[in-house]
This record gives C-alpha cells, structure tokens and sequence, in this order.
C-alpha cells in the first residue's frame, strides 16, 4: 500500500489445499481499430506499440533515445495545450465535501468516457495552471483522449471528512447518510456524470495500492456507468496476507513508516504532506529492537496520535474489526470488467490482487476478470521499465509491454469500444526463463503438485524419508538429544539477536528483500538450510507454493517461517545491475510466515505446547518460475524476520503489549522422517 508518488525507488498424493484447479477458459473481442494521435515526440521517444500480445518488447538498445526529463518536459507541453483543468467541491450524501479534479480534452468535438481515481496520497498539484504527468496509467491515454478524474478521498488533503484506514463498509441496511467508500464512489461518479459535459456515460477506475482499493471499493455496488475496473496491487485482508500482518504476525517496520506518514490526527483539510519520520539512525533493527512492542512504540513516539496504531493494539486478533474489513466478504456482485494487476516480488500487496482475482472468478462466473503479474515491486509496472529488479535481469521492458499490450488496450475497449483486446484470462511472466506466458486460467492445467522433502545434513530431495524416528522430546530439555534420535534438526532462537530480513542497513522495508540474495542468513546458526542437488534440467513451478512443517519449540509461541530459494551456479555470469557476485547467489524467490498461535485459528488464538510435534501448514503464495539446469534449490526455516516482522516473544502473551521480561529464547526442533516428513509442495508445470 505504499505511496506511489513517493516510494518508487529503486506427498506426492494429490494437493488440492494449495489451489491447482483450473478455471475458466480465454475469451477474445475484437471491435474497430483506432490510430493514437499523430505526435511525432512521442513516437520518437517511446516507439509504436507491439503486434503480438505476449511478445516481449525489444531489450534497451544503445541508439540515441530523448532523456525522461525531455519526455516528461514535452508532455507537460502536450497536457497543457490540450487538457483543461477544474477544481470541485463533491457533495457525498452525509454533506461532507470531497476535494476533486477534473481534466477535460479541449477537443470538443467527440465525447470522451470519465476515468476515475481515488486516492489518500493527494492529486496534486494543486495550482490551476499544474498538470498531473501523465493524467492516465501512462501517457497512451492521456493522447488518445479522456477525461480525467481525481479525488482526494475523505479526511484527506483537500478534502472534509474524518479519514479512516482502510474504513470497513457500513453495515446494511445503509441508512440515507451512512457513507463509506463504497458509496463516496457511487456519489462521485454520479456527480461527474451530471455536472461534466462531453462525456460519453462511461466510467472507469483505476489504481496502484491504496488506490487500487479503492477501486475495489468501486466494485462493490457499482455505479451501473462504471464498466471496466482496474484494481492493482490492492490489499484485500489486512491480516492474513497484506500490509499490516501476514497470518497475524505484525508487520512492525512497514506498518510504523506508512502510519507515520499519512495516518496521524489532522486538524482540517490541507495541502501540505505528513513529514517523514526521523529515526535518527540509519538502523531499523536496532531502532525497534530498542523500541520493544507495539504497546511502547505508541508510547515513545506517536503518543497515542496515529488512531491505527491504537486499533491494531486492541484488536490483536482475526476479530470482526478485521474482518469487517476483508474486501473478498463484498465481491459476489461484481458487474465491471476486470484487470487484477500484481506483481511477483511486492513486499506489500501480493495476496491481496491474487485473492481477490480467485474471490471474483469464484464468485461471478462468466464476468470477465483477467490477470497480469509481471516480475515487478509493488506498483512498479508504471514507474520503472521493468528489465530488472535488485540483481536480477528480466531481459525486456516488462512494464512497458503492461501498459501497451494490456492496460491500455482493456480500457480502451470497455470504455471507447475500440481496438482489439485479448481478454485471456491470465497473462504471467515466467521469471528464470523470462517471457511472457497466456493461459486460459491460472494455476494453468496441467501443474501437478509435487514435494520437496528436507533431509539429513542439510539436504533437500523429491524422495520422501523412509525412515522412522522417535517422537519429540519427552522433556523439553532434552530438544537436542530427541532431535539427534527422530530425524530432525534443531536451533536456538532468541528474541534478543532475530534474523534480520535483508543484509542491508535501512529503516524502512524498501522493496528489493524479496530477490535478494540469502547468503547472509544461511550463514546463520538460528536459520535451518536445506539444499538440492544442481538440477539435471529446467524445472518449472506454477501457482501456490505450500510447506507443511512439523515443529516442537520449548516456549509457547513461536513464529515458523519457510523461503524458497533458488541458488546460481558458482560459475554464473556477474550481474549488469549489481556488484554482488553472482556465482551461488540465493535468490529469495518466495517466502512467509506463519505466528504459531494462529496455525489452527486467526480468531482464537492457542499456545504451542513446549516439546510437542506440532503440523504448521504455510501458503508461500503464488510463483512462476524456472529453476534452470545447473541451478539448485534451497529452503530456509527460522523464527524470525526482523523488523519486517515483529519478535515473537516466544511466549502465550500479547505480543501488542509484551513486556521486556516475556521475550525469551526457545529451542526450535524441525522433524524430517517418515513419520513427519516437512515438505514444501510445487506446482510442477510438464515441460
């Protein structure tokens, strides 16, 4: 859910639990073709758009090409002399006014359809003669011609009203003046649509994050004139899976920058941005490690002034709070045609985008609802070309094939009724191989599940443990002595030293830990390594990832997280976007988290009993990828991610409140035999 304007910078049965079910077959229309406006800067800069759906772009060449600031330069030149811009006060049912801006083509001489964005993060600029650039997803729209519509939502910016994050639908029966974001959409397009002449009744909405839920938002009861919605990277359940938790555990470091900054008490509406917070190190881990829990962090520093820091103190579990909150409880009237956008390294908002792509297929069958996931960070499909993330290349110009080949063209369609659009249900892109695949549904037919077994000595195989071991300890302190005897693996993990997410020194959680390379951590003695033989040949891996784990501890509570790592050759080629050696790089390429307490119920949470083998199953989420000849395949086990992830105390206590003396250390144990074989389970795509 990051600020967009802000943060761009740089076993063997059959599995079903996991979702390899196939879906829906492709669906392609086609209407009359359309010519973008002649202008010759653009093309020159940018070059016209492909032929073919899934072929890549070219790769960057060498000739001289127009700097991004002339591009931008001459494009501001080109808003300016064909866009007028408006300012409005939008009366919502309740009386509260919205703060919202409208850009109109000059060009009167056709009718144009309004396409709608709604955000917490300002629509500046604000001065009349300033131009948003560019006014669409990307600058195609922006020369093809629509009318542009922003909004600052309530309680933000310009706008009246109380904001609240991530505010929870009214409950039905709505009264006249109950609002939400549901209906401050609902008003807001029917005001457009009566007070903003030249349009032709259609609407669209878009949006990155925050504003992609919003989209969402617009989803749900949808104004009969909205007809295509792009949701992208939008968050769906803020506890199981997006910003603020992943299967309860609190993501302490993202939460804390981005409440800091946008979600503190105002006294009225206002053009002016939340400042950045001041750490006053360049250390993150020891920044909240001196801080301690959730409880003293609202105490030292935001003094009860960020109201969502106070409810996730209060609600510390799945309670109604939460799941008042869970956009997917809302989508079984889903009327607009679809374009869920995800990218597969976002740090913030992947589960959200894949599970509400799966709630509106479940939910609505025949609506067309299609999927693209690029190799991208959160939101990097419009920012940045795509060719490469961290020291990872990805050999063409990803994003720039999203905007063209499907952004642009779905709108197009829905909105104008022109141009061919390839509504195939999924469009992904294969990471490892690096090309852009289309299916008829994703997973795609034909992944079979297969299990990756650990093993003695720190070994991983596809052959499952035959032999059988003793079950755990008898005594929780003979941990080490049981697990020498029953096939399994043990660590200490002490909440006073956790295992830093990322080998880098920084405060906030950035957007490159999840390709980064894992040495730092294998090296570790509180981090379990389990790695394959080189692979003979491609190995390619689609849809959800899961491991099911089987685990004693001999505290209470413990975190268990699982990463799927893919380890280079030692002789791999170094990298042109880094400087890190790529010989036995170990790409993060998928991982999670699962607080032990939570690993039967989000709602009623249950302690761990000290020495008892206990079954955690994880949802590593979503990945397509080819783990290529040569290359092997690692898994990383521990108990802490820290700070992307609050410590566990390792204690049954409130981990919002817990207090110096309830972090203790524990013995972990990770069983490996027959009769607790821990796995992680692949999609397997047949070559």
């Amino acid at each position: 859910m990051k600020e967009m304007e802000n943060d761009m910078t740089r076993s063997d049965r059959p599995d079903t639990r996991f979702g390899f079910a196939p879906l829906h077959a492709p669906r392609k229309f086609e209407r009359r073709g359309f010519a973008l406006p002649s202008l010759v800067l653009w093309l020159v800069a940018c070059g016209p758009p492909e032929a073919a759906v899934d072929e890549p772009p070219p790769p960057p060449t060498a000739t001289a090409q127009p700097t991004a600031e002339a591009v931008a330069t001459a494009h501001a030149d080109y808003l300016a002399a064909n866009y007028d811009k408006s300012e409005y006060m939008v009366a919502m049912r309740d009386g509260i006014e919205l703060y919202t801006l409208v850009y109109e083509p000059r060009d009167r001489s056709r009718e144009y359809p309004i396409l709608l964005f709604r955000t917490p993060y300002s629509v500046g600029p604000y001065e009349p003669g300033e131009y948003r650039n560019p006014l669409g997803p990307s600058r195609e729209f922006d020369l093809s011609g629509y009318i542009f519509a922003f909004q600052d939502v309530r309680g933000q910016f310009r706008s009246e009203g109380e904001f609240e994050v991530i505010r929870a639908p009214a409950p039905e029966p709505r009264g006249r003046t109950d609002t939400d974001e549901i209906t401050d959409n609902r008003d807001t397009i029917e005001w457009l649509l009566a007070n903003v002449d030249n349009h032709n009744g259609r609407v669209g909405q878009w949006g990155i994050s925050y504003p992609g839920w919003q989209t969402v938002m617009g989803m749900v009861d949808a104004h009969p004139a909205l007809v295509a919605a792009s949701p992208q990277a939008s968050p769906s359940d803020m506890f199981i899976g997006d910003d603020w938790h992943h299967n309860g555990a609190f993501r302490i470091m993202y939460a804390f920058s981005w409440l800091s900054g946008n979600a503190r008490r105002r006294d009225g509406p206002t053009e002016t941005r939340g400042a950045r917070f001041d750490y006053g190190t360049t250390s993150g881990y020891d920044f909240f490690l001196n801080a301690g829990s959730a409880a003293t962090v609202d105490e030292l520093y935001f003094h009860g002034d960020v109201p969502a820091w106070r409810d996730f103190i209060e609600h510390p579990n799945y309670d109604e709070f939460w799941q008042r909150q869970n956009a997917l409880r809302y989508l079984d009237d889903v009327r607009p045609a679809t374009l869920n956008v995800a990218g597969w390294f976002d740090t913030e908002d992947f589960y959200g985008p894949m599970s509400i792509y799966r709630t509106i297929e479940a939910e609505n069958p025949g609506l067309e609802n299609t999927l693209v996931v690029g190799p991208w960070l959160h939101g990097g499909w419009r920012r940045m070309d795509g060719d490469f993330l961290g020291c990872i290349a990805f050999d063409s110009r990803t994003s720039l094939h999203f905007q063209r080949e499907f952004q642009y063209p779905f709108f197009e369609y829905h909105l104008k009724a022109e141009g061919t659009w390839d509504a195939t249900e999924a469009h992904v892109f294969l990471t490892g191989t690096n090309e852009w695949r289309a299916y008829d549904a994703w997973p795609p037919a034909g992944v079979a599940p297969v299990s990756l077994y650990l093993g003695p000595d720190g070994t991983l195989s596809f052959e499952p443990p035959t032999r059988t071991g003793d079950s755990a300890a008898s005594a929780v302190d003979s941990a080490a002595e049981s697990a020498a005897d029953s096939q399994a693996d043990t660590y200490v993990s002490d909440p006073a030293s956790p295992v830093p997410f990322s080998a880098e020194e920084r405060t906030t959680l950035g957007h490159l830990w999840k390709v980064e390379d894992q040495r730092f951590a294998s090296g570790r003695p509180d981090v379990l390594v389990y790695q394959s033989e080189p692979l003979e040949e491609d190995l390619t891996i689609a849809g959800p990832i899961g491991a099911e784990i089987f685990v004693s501890t001999t505290g209470t509570d413990s975190d268990w997280i699982v990463k799927l790592i893919d380890v280079y050759p030692d002789d791999a080629p170094p990298s042109a976007n880094c400087d890190v050696p790529m010989g036995g790089y170990q790409m993060h390429l998928a991982g999670e988290i699962m607080r032990g307490r939570f690993r039967n119920d989000l709602e009623n949470p249950e302690p761990m009993a000290p020495g008892e083998v206990t079954r955690i199953e994880i949802d590593l989420r979503d990945r397509f990828h080819t783990f290529k000849a040569g290359h092997r395949l690692m898994v990383h086990v521990q108990s802490s991610w820290f700070p992307a992830y609050d410590r566990n105390p390792q204690t049954f206590v409130d981990t919002y409140t817990a207090s110096p003396g309830d972090y203790r250390a524990a013995t972990q144990t990770v069983y490996r035999s027959a009769d607790y074989p821990s796995r992680v389970i692949l999609g397997v795509l047949p070559r």
